[in-house]
């Protein structure tokens, strides 16, 4: 059955069943290898992508709930040529070890500085709480957040 999905702001019409899980369909439809299938139950944060600017897990939601519904994913939050800010502070930070958790990480960072642009260290903590990392590079990850939201607020002012 055909599923329109608007991803990366490109409308794409996929075969799948509606209730196929986002992150298979993007994974496997689109090759889009971004977000990571880590639990399946919602708990490590590696599939998340933005669904109208609001982390959502790709892993539990069925891809067929998403019509008029704008996805964004690690893919589509920078290019090479323009990172997002968060692409770039985690790079200037080494906020990536392995790089499992790392586009998780990035995507629920950008739901948070959606929602407030100028966070605190305990914003950035509670707000990647449920993101997992194995490798242990948290404190890096939490500065590269401040990072980009201090360049976020420069963009801004």
């Amino acid at each position: 059955m055909p599923i329109n999905l608007k991803v990366n702001g490109a409308v794409r019409s996929v075969d799948a069943e509606p209730d196929t899980p986002l992150l298979y369909v993007l994974r496997n439809d689109l090759e889009l290898n971004g977000a990571k299938y880590g639990c399946a139950m919602t708990q490590c944060g590696a599939c998340t992508v933005l669904v109208n600017g609001a982390a959502r897990r790709s892993c539990v939601t069925p891809a067929g709930s998403l019509d008029d519904n704008d996805i964004v994913t690690i893919e589509g939050l920078g290019t090479l040529d323009k990172l997002h800010p968060l692409q770039k502070a985690f790079i200037d930070e080494q906020a990536a070890q392995c790089g499992y958790c790392t586009a998780g990480m990035i995507m629920t960072a950008a739901d948070l500085l959606n929602r407030n642009p100028r966070p605190r260290e305990a914003d950035v903590r509670a707000a990647l709480a449920d993101n997992l990392c194995r490798c242990g590079v948290h404190n890096r990850i939490i500065r590269a957040v401040l990072r980009a939201a201090e360049q976020i607020g420069k963009s801004k002012s």
